[in-house]
């Protein structure tokens, strides 16, 4: 299979669909990857690191799109690459239509077809190349709210971890997933008093078995909520419906409960969000305030640490990826239940039940899509 891999133009997106050493696994099993000059060099891979793999650069996206039978990238399709995009090509990438009724409506005119990483489900119900990127932005939250919550960037001037003598930062993370699960173990792991809000008792048996001692489980509700704003220096959004919008779990009217520069940091941005204030930001442009209170709704957190994001995604999109270019996209579709409920759109029909709920749109089941 031809495979191509543009350079992401998204803002500040620094990431890069294929490593060399994924590219080498690929044109091991013979099949040819076209590389948009400089994708990788913000991830820290030069062209000559892909030349060496047998990769072939090109020196713009309209080469690859025009070409290709499958495109790979990190990020949504922007408005320039979904004008490139035809009939009879696959692009396998983070898309989160949900959040997005022009990206939705605008790729569905195309009639490619779209797999979307963020909703390739495992047997165990897990999402494989969702926890990457998860366990990045967890991480990430908890970083980003810490930095924000100094004066001189509009907080309250509090330290996330205290001193003796002096009470630490109280952290309530709405979500136990795999978001709020590595959000938990950072801010605990600098000293913080967290609180862990989720509506699934097992999840929260589970977590109050694994976390430190300043990690305690609430199950969450309106109440629960309210209560614990009255006290939150920094509160993460770290809910995920696969596929669907995110539930807006703290409405306008709730921001006055929080203190005069206490820190949002809304995970779930990519699906909506779930703070009712949440727009999505940029790295370069990263905060707004409602209220007093920051906001911090970055959409590509990821992408500020491409490095590691870089290799920790491809390491879990490689298996599919390869099983799409040998077996083909109908066969692999047809043959992997995971890859299926990847697809999101394909011969112009939405084939994910959350996609065409979010927007009212008609849902094709995915089998019956493939047979058209």
């Amino acid at each position: 299979m031809l495979i191509g891999v543009p350079k992401e133009i998204k803002q500040n997106e620094n990431r890069v669909a294929l490593t060399p050493g994924i590219a080498l696994d690929l044109t091991q099993l013979g099949h040819d990857v076209l590389m948009e000059k400089t994708a990788g060099l913000s991830s820290g891979f030069s062209d000559s690191d892909y030349e060496a793999v047998n990769c072939r650069i090109v020196h713009s996206p309209k080469e690859i799109f025009d070409n290709v039978e499958m495109v790979v990238k990190v990020k949504e399709p922007q408005k320039e690459e979904i004008a490139l995009c035809s009939s009879d090509l696959t692009m396998f990438t983070y898309f989160h239509f949900a959040a997005s009724e022009k990206l939705t409506k605008l790729f569905l005119e195309t009639g490619a077809t779209a797999i979307a990483y963020e909703t390739i489900m495992a047997k165990d119900g897990s999402l494989p190349l969702l926890i990457p990127m998860s366990e990045v932005a967890g991480r990430m939250s908890v970083q980003e709210g810490a930095k924000f919550l100094e004066k001189v960037k509009g907080g309250r001037g509090i330290l996330l971890g205290g001193v003796p003598g002096v009470e630490p930062a109280k952290v309530t993370i709405l979500g136990g997933g795999i978001v709020g699960t590595n959000a938990a173990l950072i801010a605990a792991g600098l000293g913080a008093n967290v609180f862990i809000l989720d509506v699934n008792l097992n999840r929260l048996r589970y977590l109050d078995e694994i976390m430190p001692k300043n990690v305690r489980t609430i199950y969450s509700n309106q109440f629960n909520i309210r209560e614990h704003l009255k006290q939150t220096d920094l509160l993460i959004g770290a809910v995920l419906i696969p596929g669907a919008k995110a539930p807006k779990l703290v409405t306008r009217d709730m921001l006055k409960l929080m203190r005069p520069g206490s820190v949002i940091v809304d995970v779930a941005v990519d699906q909506g969000g779930c703070i009712e204030t949440c727009k999505p930001t940029t790295h370069e442009e990263p905060i707004y305030e409602v209220d007093d209170i920051i906001h911090y709704c970055v959409t590509n957190m990821p992408g500020a640490v491409p490095y590691t994001s870089t290799i920790a995604l491809t390491n879990a999109t490689n298996p599919y990826i390869q099983k799409l270019a040998n077996d083909g996209i109908l066969n692999a579709l047809q043959n992997d239940r995971s890859l299926l409920q990847g697809l999101n759109i394909m011969n112009g029909q939405v084939t994910h039940k959350g996609v065409a709920d979010a927007f009212g749109l008609k849902y094709t089941q995915p089998e019956k899509a493939l047979k058209n």
